[in-house]
């Protein structure tokens, strides 16, 4: 092991060895008694090593022989999914114990899923990105049915763990094809096997299967099926988690492979792209309508922002990577506010998740109502909110690389999806008077919802420096 290599993947040896030493601390200490100290200190070590990665000296290269890549686009993924699960970890520690879930074994979970995914987003071999990917999703299989009572809980388990499964073996299939017909599994082998703009018939089967097991872990459509069970089934606190840090990592991920092994041939996979971008903005923009769950309804947003993150890589070019950065930074501060919101909703101590109960909730918590106003107004695109400007950003990257047709139906998707937004907005300052939902929450909590809300607004000025973080690891990327 040289000195890069150890640089390189010293943040995640230093998170996976924390893990490990918190886990027989917590084991032979409090237990469960420690899980506030345990998830502060996690915490803490995620957003001190964000500040060690974002912070670091800028260095272009391959470690362990190709096996992982340093450079500036895993910096600004790995500090995103950071950022994101500690904000996650800190605003649902309260709601956790409230609920009678705090575990000391949730945040080693999340912090081990963690180290998984910034493996996954610096990975330049597909061994390398399968042993990132299968820790993230080992380590979330058990979260999602963490509520061991719970009936909704355990399928919600269950079905993830399934249809993951699936999707690894989708993935390995692909991989094997892959290595079959390119003599290698590291990228820059795969990526001369693919020169020329032309690839094999091979090669095109083993990128499609892998392209699939990709699109499951960002619920894409057609493989989206799992999300809103998921999302509905699991602890709130869990499902804010798998909202905001492993879509990054996956979409970060996607790029990776699209672009550094399969970049000869973005003809060959921008037109897939583009049309599972095209059904995932419509079956999440129409399918949330008719929701009146608020966590099955964040899961059909989900998928279509998902698929308006997509546009930006069928593009095709360093400007729709740039995009697609962007537009996921902006998406995780939306959803970290928005999850910091639904985690403390209840009435008489019990959890309450229908859309329903915040009729007139402003009346009783204006300020609150009005970080939620700014969240869900930028949810649904609507200028002057940053989300506006994410949207502007693909479509704007789609529209320059000639595919004006993807950025109409990008238009008319964030069109339709505008209206299960308002009407949230609607119950809460003209709805029907009833009792009203509570929402207590933690300092934590409160200043992740007023953050994200001021972030909405705020952000128009210069989006607090990610655009220009986004371009220099687009470039890295793409040339």
């Amino acid at each position: 092991m040289t000195a890069f290599d150890l640089q390189a993947i010293l943040p995640e040896l230093l998170l996976a060895v924390f893990a490990m030493f918190a886990l027989l601390a917590a084991v032979y200490t409090g237990k469960d008694k420690a899980t506030p100290l345990v998830t502060w200190a996690t915490a803490g070590v995620m957003l001190a090593l964000a500040l060690f990665i974002g912070l670091g000296e800028a260095v272009n290269g391959r470690a362990f022989g190709g096996l992982l890549f340093e450079d500036a686009y895993g910096r600004f993924a790995q500090v995103g999914i950071l950022v994101a699960a500690a904000a996650v970890l800190l605003a649902g520690q309260d709601t956790l114990v409230r609920r009678g879930l705090g575990r000391f074994e949730y945040p080693l979970l999340i912090a081990l899923a963690t180290v998984g995914m910034m493996i996954m987003v610096s990975a330049g071999d597909l061994m390398t990105l399968y042993m990132g990917l299968e820790l993230q999703s080992l380590a979330l299989y058990v979260v999602a049915a963490m509520r061991r009572d719970g009936v909704k809980s355990t399928e919600a388990g269950m079905k993830y763990f399934i249809l993951g499964a699936l999707s690894s073996g989708l993935l390995l299939y692909g991989a094997s094809l892959t290595y079959g017909y390119a003599g290698t599994t590291g990228f820059d082998g795969i990526l001369a096997a693919a020169s020329g703009g032309e690839m094999g018939l091979g090669l095109l089967f083993g990128l499609t299967f892998v392209v699939a097991g990709l699109a499951f872990k960002v619920s894409a459509v057609p493989f989206h099926m799992w999300t809103p069970d998921v999302y509905e089934g699991a602890p709130t606190p869990v499902t804010a988690f798998f909202a905001t840090a492993p879509k990054l990592a996956a979409m970060a991920l996607f790029g990776r492979v699209l672009f550094d092994a399969f970049g000869q041939a973005v003809g060959d996979w921008s037109q897939i792209i583009a049309l599972m971008a095209v059904l995932s903005m419509f079956l999440g923009a129409v399918a949330a309508i008719g929701q009146r769950d608020i966590k099955r309804l964040m899961a059909y947003s989900s998928i279509s922002h998902m698929g308006f993150a997509l546009i930006g890589l069928a593009a095709g070019s360093q400007y729709g990577v740039q995009a697609m950065l962007v537009y996921m930074a902006i998406y995780l501060t939306m959803n970290v506010g928005t999850f910091a919101f639904i985690m403390s909703m209840e009435r008489d101590g019990k959890p309450v998740t229908e859309i329903a109960a915040l009729h007139q909730y402003a009346k009783g918590e204006p300020v609150k109502a009005l970080a939620m106003l700014v969240l869900l107004f930028s949810l649904a695109g609507v200028p002057p909110m940053v989300g506006f400007f994410g949207k502007l950003y693909v479509l704007g990257a789609a529209v320059q690389a000639d595919m004006t047709l993807l950025a109409v139906a990008g238009v008319v998707a964030s069109v339709i999806g505008a209206f299960y937004y308002l009407r949230i907005v609607y119950y809460m300052y003209f709805g029907e008077a009833e009792e009203r939902v509570e929402t207590p929450m933690s300092p934590a909590a409160w200043v992740m919802l007023m953050g994200a809300a001021a972030a909405m607004l705020l952000g128009v000025i210069n989006l607090f420096g990610v655009e220009g973080a986004a371009a220099q690891a687009a470039a890295a990327l793409v040339n």
